[in-house]
């Protein structure tokens, strides 16, 4: 019985050791995210109103920025990724647009894919969309 307890122990030790991960150096040439605001407030807005707002950024790497993908948390937020590689020192935009057909509040996240020092970024929209 002893055996066999001593053997589970060692194992899960193993086991919790191997799960260990190692961060991976930074790499100083990669491209970085320097945002205005990683979240929009839309305050109170009415219902139907124009939901569109802007996340503006800044590549304050040293190599072009990519982003690969940009997904919402629901259906009723659309994001617009650029299409094009933002260069170091330039600026670029993700346009997100809100369905304000909805009445009541909402917190919805953007998660951005690219190929910066952080690959994966949150971005945030909330706010209220008044009754008629």
């Amino acid at each position: 019985m002893r055996k066999i307890i001593t053997i589970m122990v060692l194992g899960f030790l193993t086991f919790t050791m191997n799960a260990q991960e190692t961060e991976k150096p930074k790499d100083s040439n990669a491209p970085a995210f320097e945002f205005v605001t990683e979240v929009i407030d839309y305050g109170k807005i009415e219902l139907n109103a124009d939901g569109v707002r802007t996340f503006k950024f800044k590549n304050i790497g040293k190599s072009p920025l990519v982003i690969t993908n940009i997904k919402s948390s629901c259906g009723c937020t659309v994001p617009k990724k650029p299409t094009e590689p933002i260069m170091p020192g330039e600026s670029g935009e993700i346009e997100v647009k809100y369905a304000t057909n909805r009445p009541g509040g909402f917190s919805k996240t953007i998660t951005v894919s690219s190929n910066a020092d952080e690959p994966v970024k949150t971005l945030q929209i909330k706010g209220i969309v008044s009754k008629e």
